[in-house]
């Protein structure tokens, strides 16, 4: 218990706009998820308006931490809880929820004012562990489940800079229509595109489709900024795209769940085969050929979990323990070509990204392991990209408790949001592939 203790005290929102101010009545009981209700807001409507990043609802978002300001507005701004369209892997409209904040702080750069997107880390896959929920309640703590808006700090940071920030759910993350799609690259870039789209719909945004946009995000929102990235040229080009900082991004997954396995985070792991087992049937048949009684337990007990109470339940679990035949489940897919191709589909790097791109992983990080996030730099150079790498060295911080996959969020937040204002501001960016060779 103790090393899960020193773990937890680690970890301590122009398109037509088709919305109402609040959802219709729910057509069935309220979704409770580990005794927490979710407000009706985040049910989808039966049909859903047509095209990316169109405002399906929204409704005025009470921030957990603000303050009032000497001239009588809110700091750090007046946040709108929203629902918004996109496109999922299989093509499919599908439902997305989030939040947009204005903030109160002037924007005191050339043109309108900038948005940046940012795409939470893990908060896990049961709905109430919505980012959007967190900026209200930064802590939810109960009997049964455990959540921490760990990067609200980065969303304040930002705001007072004087960008207006869009924060997405992800798919599935708050949406009660389905379960959250971890880690997807396609669902989580495209939720990030289309929620700069959506951010220009809000009643009071000042950001208008002239704004600069940026994308901001660490762990798994450094893998949803980095797929927007590469994904936006494609997808939405009209986004006004000027920087994107991915930090400690899950770039290859078959490499990254080598190293969840068996940590603090195992969980992680559930919740990646939880959602690629519900959006690729070759993937599901070979879970279901392969996990045992025990691992289905535990994949349906991850499944509504967050952070915290997935730490507590399934921290340090090795994965042999949720097969037939005592295999890994890196190693189960690794000996299924249809399974293997599922994650070989996910290895963002193959693309070139729109804009320079600050990318930072910590050398000694043994959960989204630094040579894969390396390798991303290094096949972004290779495309000519304008990419700013950064190897956060730091001593080993202890095993598998992901102190070492942490700590280089928190040092260097400052200079990535520093990095992210200045591409805003419109200054250019100074590539440093040149010295990758050289680089830890």
């Amino acid at each position: 218990m103790s090393r899960i203790s020193s773990v937890l005290t680690t970890v301590v929102a122009t398109t037509a706009c088709v919305c109402v101010s609040a959802p219709p009545a729910a057509a069935s009981d309220p979704v409770v998820s580990r005794g927490v209700t979710i407000p009706a807001f985040y049910t989808p409507p039966a049909e859903l308006p047509a095209g990316d990043g169109v405002l399906v609802r929204h409704e005025p978002l009470r921030l957990g931490l603000s303050l009032p300001g000497l001239d009588g507005r809110t700091l750090p701004g007046t946040a709108t809880r929203l629902m918004y369209t996109s496109t999922d892997s299989s093509g499919q409209p599908v439902a997305v929820t989030g939040a947009y904040i204005e903030p109160s702080a002037g924007w005191k750069g050339d043109g309108p004012r900038p948005l940046v997107v940012v795409g939470s880390g893990t908060m896990g896959q049961g709905d109430q562990c919505a980012p959007s929920l967190a900026l209200q309640n930064p802590l939810t703590l109960t009997g049964e489940t455990l959540s921490v808006g760990y990067d609200n700090l980065a969303v304040y940071r930002i705001l007072a800079t004087g960008a207006a920030v869009v924060v997405t759910d992800y798919v599935g993350l708050g949406a009660t229509d389905r379960l959250h799609t971890y880690v997807n690259r396609l669902d989580q870039g495209h939720a990030m595109l289309d929620a700069a789209r959506a951010a220009r719909s809000v009643p009071g945004a000042s950001v208008t489709a002239d704004s600069r946009v940026g994308l901001y995000g660490y762990s798994q929102g450094g893998g949803a900024s980095a797929s927007a990235a590469e994904l936006h040229s494609a997808y939405a080009p009209e986004v006004n795209l000027v920087g994107t900082y991915a930090g400690a991004p899950p770039a290859d997954l078959t490499a990254v769940m080598k190293g969840i396995d068996g940590s603090a985070l195992a969980a992680a792991l559930g919740w990646s085969i939880n959602g690629f087992a519900q959006a690729e049937p070759a993937l599901k048949e070979v879970v279901d050929q392969h996990v045992n009684a025990t691992g289905r337990s535990a994949l349906d007990d991850i499944g509504t979990s967050c952070v915290g109470d997935a730490i507590l339940s399934h921290g340090f679990t090795k994965s042999t323990k949720w097969t037939k035949d005592g295999s890994s489940l890196a190693d189960v897919i690794a000996d299924e070509p249809d399974a293997r191709a599922v994650l070989d589909e996910q290895r963002i790097g193959r693309l070139e990204p729109t804009g320079p791109v600050r990318l930072v992983t910590g050398v000694q990080d043994d959960i989204v392991p630094h040579a894969q996030a390396r390798q991303l730099a290094l096949d972004w150079c290779r495309k000519g990209a304008d990419v700013t790498y950064r190897a956060v060295a730091l001593p080993n911080l202890g095993d598998k408790i992901l102190t070492n996959h942490l700590v280089p969020l928190l040092t260097d937040q400052g200079d990535a949001v520093e990095w992210l204002t200045d591409r805003l501001e419109g200054e250019p960016a100074r590539s440093n592939c040149w010295t990758m060779p050289v680089q830890p």
